[in-house]
């Protein structure tokens, strides 16, 4: 875990207590967050703040081995994908199904729901570490 300017509590809680390999989650702001997963919401209205605000934010505190996307995020949302991968350079990146991606949240350590109302604004990162 690297310190930085982050400043919502919940969300430096969580990175904090997140060990090697383990996963958390960052959401549109539809995403149906299972009832066993701990919810961050930080939604206001749509698009605040945004997937890449929240995503942003989260990248200067926590350090990430690998991504995982929905597959559909190709098709659906092209730009979008394209701007989470500039974010990722030498980290692996993997595609699942939507269906899959759903699934595996509920082993994410947490959901952070923000405000973003683009379709597969959603990514599961897995934790890494710093030495």
């Amino acid at each position: 875990m690297k310190k930085t300017k982050l400043i919502n509590s919940e969300i430096s809680y969580e990175i904090s207590k997140i060990g090697h390999t383990q996963m958390l989650c960052i959401s549109d702001s539809g995403f149906p967050v299972p009832r066993t997963t701990r919810k961050i919401d930080i939604a206001l209205t749509n698009k605040i703040p945004t997937f890449l605000q929240g995503l942003d934010s989260v990248l200067e505190e926590l350090c990430v081995e690998k991504v995982i996307l929905a597959e559909e995020i190709k098709s659906r949302s092209p730009e979008l994908l394209e701007k989470i991968l500039e974010r990722f350079d030498n980290i692996p990146v993997e595609y699942i199904s939507h269906n899959d991606f759903k699934k595996l949240s509920g082993d994410c350590e947490a959901i952070i729901r923000t405000g973003e109302i683009i379709s597969f604004a959603n990514i599961i990162l897995v934790a890494g570490v710093t030495f």
